[in-house]
């Protein structure tokens, strides 16, 4: 059984010794049990990737809200003011990552973001053709973009 399988099976033995059903024991039960796991298996090379992934998402997720939150903002102050900043525009960015999943999760993020807009990948999935509202600086903000890609070809290894 995959370290996942054993995390939730432990989770769920919590819940039902706990007798409290419902999502916040579910996950006092995943955290409680992904520590008791990662100290008995910590020596297993089997279990050693799916305790590096906790890690490495918790960071993704505080780097995209942390993105997110700056979009909004930007978004939002354009709408409020009487002037509009906005500067639209397509940029190519060259793709390192290769497979579909990935690349349909990068495309998907970009396109959660406000102000950005995934529109088409090449017929041979090496650029990703995006919309941005905001265009102001193109290498800056091809490196913030690639500097996604690659927080997600990190979280996908």
């Amino acid at each position: 059984m995959k370290a996942f399988g054993w995390n939730m099976l432990l989770a769920l033995f919590w819940v039902i010794l706990s007798g409290n059903y419902n999502i916040g024991n579910l996950a006092a039960g995943m955290l409680l049990s992904y520590l008791v796991l990662a100290y008995v298996a910590r020596d297993k090379p089997a279990f050693a990737n799916y305790f590096g992934k906790l890690p490495k998402i918790i960071s993704f997720i505080l780097f995209f809200l942390w993105d997110l939150t700056k979009a909004n903002a930007r978004v939002a102050y354009d709408v409020l003011t009487p002037t509009h900043l906005m500067r639209p525009g397509v940029i190519a960015i060259p793709l390192d990552i290769k497979d579909e999943a990935g690349i349909t999760m990068f495309a998907n993020l970009i396109t959660v973001t406000p102000g950005s807009l995934a529109l088409d990948v090449s017929s041979d999935r090496k650029v990703l053709y995006v919309h941005l509202m905001y265009l102001d600086d193109e290498g800056r903000q091809l490196a913030e973009l690639k500097a996604l890609e690659a927080r997600v070809l990190n979280l996908l290894r």
